[in-house]
């Protein structure tokens, strides 16, 4: 039961392959599993579909990824803080499915859920709509979104333990309990690890039984995405 691997590259090396669909939690910058991404990008594995809100920043997190032209397609709710994310998306290098964030969230969890599909009204009358069913409820239109089962989730919690059940800090859970429960295969990055045992069954977010494998990362760089600071006023 113990799920520890010894790193990054260890915990993916006999499960990544060309062509596969990945669902990643975070939010920006945070809340990301850097040293899996990282560990990603050295596995060398391509054609890669991701499934997050959005790609990091330039030269870090998924940013690293689009770097090393590892990225076939996106699936996104917003691209805004990467420039070479823009950049490939606008020059036709890189494919994007623009999903609105609150159904993108829903189509992780209804895939864990083992739910095919939802309707929703988000995105009814716009290009979101383009090519997806509409069906009509009590007179009001609905687009069919399907659910998102990935081959593999890596996702980024604050505590675990060695059985795999996770905790997340705060803004940092985001979208991460909802990729854990989508991935046929989820590898969770870890700041904090205790024996089984040891968390209170009522503070565990991630059940043990939705998590194949742990990494230990105990040091995250933590990188702030935009930092935003009062300009100084002068003396009167």
């Amino acid at each position: 039961m113990n799920k520890l691997w010894p790193s990054a590259a260890a915990a993916l090396e006999d499960i990544t392959r060309d062509g596969m669909l990945l669902a990643l939690g975070g939010f920006g910058l945070c809340g990301i599993p850097e040293a899996l991404i990282a560990g990603l990008r050295d596995t060398g594995v391509r054609n890669l579909t991701v499934a997050s809100n959005n790609a990091g920043v330039d030269h870090w997190g998924l940013g690293l990824l689009l770097e090393t032209r590892q990225i076939r397609k996106m699936i996104s709710s917003y691209v805004g803080e990467n420039a070479e994310f823009e950049r490939q998306y606008l020059e036709g290098e890189l494919e994007v499915e623009f999903c609105p964030q609150g159904t993108l969230a829903e189509r992780m969890r209804a895939g864990g859920a083992g739910i095919p599909g939802f309707y929703t009204r988000t995105g009814v009358g716009t290009l979101v709509a383009e090519g997806k069913e509409q069906k009509e409820f009590d007179g009001v239109t609905y687009i069919l979104e399907r659910g998102i089962q990935a081959d593999l989730a890596l996702v980024k919690a604050w505590k675990a333990d060695l059985h795999g059940n996770l905790i997340y800090r705060r803004t940092a859970r985001n979208f991460n309990p909802l990729a854990a429960t989508c991935g046929r295969i989820t590898v969770a990055e870890v700041e904090i690890l205790v024996e089984p045992g040891e968390l209170d069954p009522d503070e565990i977010h991630t059940p043990g039984i939705f998590v194949q494998r742990l990494v230990h990362n105990p040091s995250p760089e933590q990188r702030i995405e935009r930092r935003t600071t009062r300009k100084e006023e002068p003396w009167p």
